[in-house]
């Protein structure tokens, strides 16, 4: 099959499409504590306003700093990365009740391609596990040759619709929408780097793989 060559411009919309999903709920979250805090005189309420205000800025600064790595252009053309400061704002991200992150690997400067490719692959997994549980990362190797597989744990574990195809740059249809722009990003940042990723699902666990070609 044809691997699908997306416009850039289109890559783009789709990308900030993704960025501002995940960003857009806390930010409301802030406007409606706001709102809250001008609008009531119960002492309780202004409390309660107060701490999702609080809450809610953590919770879009998180999102937004594991988007500069992740989809922006963090560091220079062909820096490394520190994988120490990819554990901070992963794990930052996946702060809540819903899912717990394990982060299995040495502190070690990777390529920068290598290290977005790593954030994008967590999001994946995260989304193969719709109810939540547990994501566990393992990183191998050095700048060299690196091995990443990140398994995920939980109730109704399964591989997103066209994941491996929209990975391997394959067409679904007629190009890509907002759902899938995920995995074909994913997949470019993974033939930018010289990595395959593949996926496994056996019963609750779904694994992703990414090994050098």
């Amino acid at each position: 099959m044809a691997k699908l060559d997306l416009d850039s411009l289109d890559l783009a919309a789709l990308l900030c499409s993704r960025v501002c999903h995940d960003v857009i709920s806390p930010v409301g979250a802030i406007v409606n504590g706001l709102e809250v805090m001008e609008d009531e005189n119960d002492p309780g309420m202004k409390d309660f306003a107060l701490d999702l205000i609080r809450k809610s800025a953590r919770q879009a600064s998180a999102r937004l700093q594991f988007a500069r790595i992740a989809f922006g252009a963090a560091g220079s053309a062909g820096a490394a990365i520190d994988t120490g400061d990819a554990e901070q704002v992963a794990k930052a991200f996946f702060h809540d009740d819903k899912t717990r992150l394990v982060w299995n690997a040495q502190r070690q400067l990777l390529p920068k391609n290598r290290v977005k490719l790593l954030l994008n692959l967590l999001v994946m997994a995260a989304q193969g596990i719709p109810r939540g549980g547990e994501i566990i990362v393992t990183i191998e190797g050095d700048e060299t040759a690196s091995h990443f597989s990140i398994a995920a744990t939980g109730k109704n574990a399964r591989i997103p619709p066209h994941a491996q195809a929209l990975l391997d740059g394959e067409p679904e249809g007629e190009g890509v929408d907002a759902h899938g722009i995920q995995f074909y990003y994913t997949g470019l940042v993974a033939r930018a780097s010289s990595m395959q990723v593949k996926l496994d699902l056996e019963g609750e666990a779904f694994t992703v793989h990414a090994d050098p070609v």
